[in-house]
């Protein structure tokens, strides 16, 4: 009867190794990521600090950009220039419409006067 009990104890010490072994594994993987993790930021921190002391080289995307940004502002403004053409090329055909109808009805007064007279 003894040897069960002996049995059984060495099992359950090697379950509570393996639980500290876990639990302890588990605190040291913590400790590391939050080491590397406070030194990443330290090493930002002193990028940061150092950013006026790196030159800076500026890249041919950057000019590309700027080209297309000075592109994209002349085709707008060339769209709101055909714009503004557009509407007032409208008032003006709006006008000659108005001027044309009143020509019209003028004709036809004096067509009218005219056929009254003969």
């Amino acid at each position: 009867m003894t040897t069960p009990p002996l049995a059984q104890f060495p099992g359950q010490q090697a379950q509570a190794a393996r639980d500290v072994n876990t639990a302890s594994l588990c605190r040291i993987g913590q400790e590391t990521v939050q080491d590397i993790v406070l030194r990443t930021m330290e090493i930002f921190q002193l990028l940061r600090n150092m950013q006026q002391l790196i030159p800076y080289v500026e890249d041919d995307s950057s000019k590309l950009d700027d080209r297309m940004a000075n592109q994209m502002r002349a085709a707008s403004e060339e769209r709101r220039e055909v714009l503004e053409v557009n509407k007032k090329l409208k008032q003006k055909n709006q006008q000659l419409k108005m001027i044309m109808d009143q020509l019209r009805n003028l004709i036809w007064e004096i067509n009218s006067m005219l056929a009254v007279r003969s």
